[in-house]
């Protein structure tokens, strides 16, 4: 047998230079430079996906805030002082100073602050049906400012929005009829683009509305001795820096604006108030930037809800709850027994978005306000009247009497696809005309409704009939996302005139919506009387208009045309 053996050829070495083989003689795969760019990118992306998402866990933990039984209530609640006034040839005359100051907030260091005729917030203007008034506004800071009446049906130049600016060292002094039942109105700036700034920093106050009529009436059984047994109760949340000056700062996770982790009530932290009567009324505003208040007792009991924006109810409603958006007002009763400690709590309010924009909302608060002291002893007060108030035949509103319907769709800081635009005028409205306004919110943000000049009634809220603390006459109403708020609404002439040429706003009142433009211009005319589309801007707004927040569209809005029916179309 013979065997064969075959021998290898010899290896031959690489050329001087040129890199080795692998064993075995297979040759090695390079990454090319693409390869290793994806490579670098998906570690940077994946690094990034998790920051982000360990930076909005952090964030979502910390979003939620409860002071639920955490607040020491140590402090009496401050009660703004009753303005002083002066008749002068039949007019009543009211002197505010806005002014700089310095305050105790609660914080580690006294805050700096604005004010009206004092460090922090304004005082109580009281003021009756018929009566002629004056406001001289002197402006003591270094800004300009407006001071608007927020509730009240007067002229339009009367009014206090951002054409009636007050610069540095002038003095404004509006004059108007009050013609209007009582009511809880208030007062606050309206420059645009620092509305939410001023406010915050403390430019407001209340001004209250009585009706002779009432006198007698059901409603004189109501608490009504101011500051006893009828309180002002101004709810605005706060957040401090270090040394102690306000932080006003948006969370770029927050779809609303600034939500603060402290809540001052009439600008005390930890307020009680000793209560001397059986009953006692609680005049309540939200004079927030962007929270909304859901208001009840912390032990779950009722109270009487008497009276809202435009003022009393027909009859009063036992509820639980009261759910306040910024700029809204609601008046309740609480009836308390000797020696009782009842705790004003706002609860985390229905906002009706997705989870995420309800934590970033405060959707998921729960704050403790205002703690009740009642006395060992309590005088008697009189027992909630089963009437309140019973409208005038002139302020009744029929929907059969509607002439036409607008609609106002909200979203972004944009109504129907336009920014606020000083120049421009965005709604004709005939006086005595009454209208449906019907009022969406497309996007997945709380957004609410505020009409100047008026009081309306909300018709339905995605065909449903409105709940008790929607009942009565509104100015400010809560839109939530997808859900048509209908409105009826008429527009009458303040004392008698129109002023084509000077406009009202409708607007979101979450202040950080309102200042960065989500607002309109409406004006009121005269049957068969012209309206300009575009009016002279004061100067030194520095605000004529803005671009459409991430909306559709040129950012000019939609062109609008009006159809058969009367009612809005739009098309891009």
């Amino acid at each position: 047998m013979t065997t064969t053996y075959t021998t290898p050829p010899p290896a031959v070495p690489p050329a001087p230079g040129a890199p080795a083989g692998p064993p075995g003689g297979r040759p090695r795969r390079r990454r090319g430079p693409l390869a290793r760019i994806l490579l670098v990118l998906g570690l940077v992306v994946l690094l990034f996906v998790t920051a982000v998402v360990a930076v909005v866990g952090v964030a979502w933990a910390r979003a939620a805030t409860s002071t639920a039984g955490a607040v020491e209530f140590t402090r009496p609640l401050a009660v703004p002082p009753l303005a002083e006034s002066r008749v002068e040839d039949g007019v009543r005359v009211f002197e505010l100073e806005a002014r700089e100051g310095v305050a105790d907030l609660g914080a580690s260091a006294p805050t700096p602050t604005i004010g009206l005729n004092g460090d922090y917030l304004g005082p109580t203007l009281r003021a009756a049906r018929g009566e002629r008034v004056r406001v001289d506004v002197t402006n003591a800071l270094d800004e300009t400012t407006t001071l608007h009446w927020h509730g009240m049906h007067l002229p339009p130049a009367m009014d206090g929005g951002p054409h009636q600016m007050v610069e540095p060292g002038e003095t404004w002094s509006p004059t108007w009829t009050i013609d209007q039942p009582a009511a809880t109105l208030w007062y606050h700036p309206h420059l645009h683009g620092q509305t939410a700034s001023q406010v915050y920093r403390g430019l407001a106050g209340m001004f209250l509305l009585d009706d002779p009529a009432d006198a007698d009436g059901p409603a004189a059984d109501l608490p009504h001795e101011y500051g006893v047994d009828d309180v002002p109760v101004i709810l605005q949340d706060k957040s401090f820096h270090a040394d102690g000056r306000l932080d006003d700062a948006v969370s770029f996770l927050s779809p609303v604006g600034t939500l603060g982790d402290t809540v001052l009530v009439n600008g005390t932290p930890g307020p009680y108030l000793d209560v001397t009567t059986e009953r006692v009324r609680l005049r309540l505003l939200n004079g927030s930037d962007s929270r909304v208040y859901d208001v009840g007792l912390a032990d779950g009991g009722t109270v009487r809800l008497v009276g809202t924006d435009g003022g009393l109810l027909p009859a009063p409603q036992a509820v639980e709850r009261v759910r306040l958006s910024p700029g809204d007002r609601a008046e309740v009763v609480v009836t308390l027994t000797p020696g009782q400690r009842a705790v004003l709590r706002s609860f985390p309010p229905e906002l009706g978005v997705n989870p995420l924009f309800e934590r970033f909302s405060g959707g998921d608060d729960t704050l403790d306000l205002l703690e009740l002291r009642a006395s060992g002893t309590l005088a008697p007060s009189p027992a909630v009247p089963g009437t309140l108030a019973a409208d005038d035949a002139a302020d009744e509103l029929d929907e059969a009497d509607a002439v036409r319907t607008r609609r106002f769709q909200l979203a972004g800081t944009a109504i129907n696809g336009r920014s606020m635009d000083m120049a421009r005028i965005d709604e004709v409205v005939t006086v005595g005309d009454t209208e449906v306004w019907e009022v969406t919110g497309l996007d997945d943000t709380p957004h609410n409704f505020h009409v100047h000049d008026v009081r309306f009634r909300v018709l339905d809220v995605a065909g449903e009939p409105p709940g008790p603390d929607l009942a009565g006459w509104q100015d400010t109403v809560y839109v939530q996302p997808g859900r048509v708020t209908r409105l009826l609404v008429r527009f009458d002439a303040a004392e008698g005139t129109t002023d084509p040429s000077t406009p009202y706003m409708f607007h979101c009142h979450l202040l950080t919506h309102e200042d960065r433009g989500m607002m309109g211009q409406l004006v009121v005319v005269a049957p068969g009387e012209e309206a300009p589309s575009r009016i002279a801007v004061p100067d030194g707004t520095g605000h004529s208009d803005h671009d459409a927040d991430g909306l559709p569209g040129d950012g000019t809005g939609p062109r609008r045309t009006l159809a058969p029916d009367g009612s809005h179309s739009s098309d891009h």
